[in-house]
C-alpha cells in the first residue's frame, strides 16, 4: 500500500485520504515504523473503503449532455445543447453549447479560466492590500491535486477551476497563498494569520475537502 507519511510535535497517529484518493499518514516524530504499519493494518478496511468512494468521485467525469447540470460559484445551472450558439455561452440561467463543439472540456475550460481572470485575480490584489502582503507573479492553472500554491520567491499559482466554487472558498484558497508569502508552513502562527483575515476561513475549508473532487470532473 503506497502511503505518505507526514511526521511533526503531534502525539497521535491520524490517516487521512486526500481527494486523490491517496493515503496521508500523520505521525508524532519518534514514532516507530512498526507501529505506523500496525495501525495501517488495523485500519486496512476503512482505508480501502474510503479510497474506493474517492476513486469513483474522481473518474466521475462531464458527459456534456442535455440538462446536466454544471457549477458556477457554488450554484448549478443546467447545460442545453444548441444549434445556434458558436461554442459555450452563459446568460446567469443555463449554459448553452453548440452541438458542433469539437471539445467540450476545453470550452468549459476556457469560459472558467476566463472568469476566474475576471472575478478571482482582483481578490488577490485586494486581500494584499487590505493586508500589507506581498506577492510577485500570478499564473493560473488545471492543477490535479493543488488548488493553490506560493513559491519560495512568492510567485502564486492557482487552480482556475475555483471559479466553480463559492466565492467565500476562492477567498479562503487565495488568502491560504498569501499567507505563506509570510509563513511558509502550515504552523499555528500561519493559521493564526488565515484567521485574522478570514474568521470564517474553516467553513470554507471544510466546503473544499467536502466538494473538491466536484471541481475535477472535466
Amino acid at each position: 500500500m503506497n502511503y505518505q507519511i507526514i511526521r511533526s510535535k503531534r502525539k497521535t497517529l491520524s490517516l487521512q485520504i486526500n481527494q486523490d484518493a491517496e493515503l496521508i499518514i500523520r505521525a508524532p516524530q519518534r514514532l516507530a515504523d512498526k507501529e505506523i504499519q500496525a495501525f495501517i493494518a488495523e485500519k486496512s478496511s476503512w482505508i480501502e473503503k474510503k479510497q474506493q468512494q474517492t476513486k469513483s468521485q474522481i473518474t466521475e467525469k462531464y458527459r456534456f449532455e442535455d440538462g446536466e447540470m454544471f457549477l458556477y460559484l457554488g450554484n448549478s445551472y443546467p447545460l442545453a445543447i444548441s444549434s445556434e450558439n458558436n461554442g459555450l455561452s452563459f446568460n446567469g440561467e443555463v449554459f448553452e453549447l453548440n452541438v458542433d463543439s469539437a471539445d467540450a472540456s476545453t470550452a468549459f475550460r476556457e469560459w472558467y479560466k476566463k472568469q476566474f481572470k475576471d472575478i478571482a485575480l482582483p481578490r488577490i490584489d485586494y486581500f494584499a492590500n487590505q493586508h500589507n502582503l506581498t506577492f510577485n507573479n500570478v499564473q493560473l492553472k488545471s492543477q490535479k491535486t493543488l488548488w493553490g500554491s506560493c513559491s519560495s520567491s512568492n510567485n502564486l499559482n492557482f487552480n482556475y477551476l475555483l471559479i466553480m466554487a463559492p466565492m467565500s472558498v476562492i477567498d479562503y484558497v487565495i488568502v491560504h497563498e498569501l499567507s505563506h508569502t509570510i509563513h511558509k508552513n502550515h504552523s499555528s502562527d500561519f493559521w493564526g494569520l488565515v484567521e485574522a483575515i478570514l474568521p470564517e476561513y474553516k467553513s470554507a475549508k471544510k466546503w473544499l475537502k467536502d466538494n473538491g473532487h466536484k471541481l475535477k470532473r472535466l
